[in-house]
C-alpha cells in the first residue's frame, strides 16, 4: 500500500494503471475469501481504501483542470 504522498507523485496514466491492477487484485482477494483461502482479510480493506485514494486524486485533478 502506497502513501498518499507517493500516489500524488504519479501521473494520471500511472494512477489509472494502478487502479486497474488494484481492482483486479480485489477480485482475486474476494474469490480467495469466499473459498476460505484468504488468511488476512485486512488486505481487502486496504486495497479498497487505496483505490478510493487514487480515485480522489484523479477527481481532484480533473476538477482543477490540472494534468500531472
Amino acid at each position: 500500500m502506497k502513501k498518499i504522498k507517493e500516489l500524488r507523485e504519479l501521473t494520471n496514466e500511472e494512477l489509472g494503471a494502478r487502479r486497474r491492477d488494484l481492482k483486479h487484485e480485489s477480485l482475486n482477494l474476494r474469490i480467495q475469501q469466499q473459498s476460505g483461502q484468504l488468511e488476512n482479510t485486512a488486505l481487502i480493506r486496504n486495497n479498497r481504501r487505496e483505490v478510493a485514494r487514487i480515485e480522489t486524486i484523479l477527481t481532484t485533478r480533473h476538477t482543477q483542470g490540472g494534468t500531472h
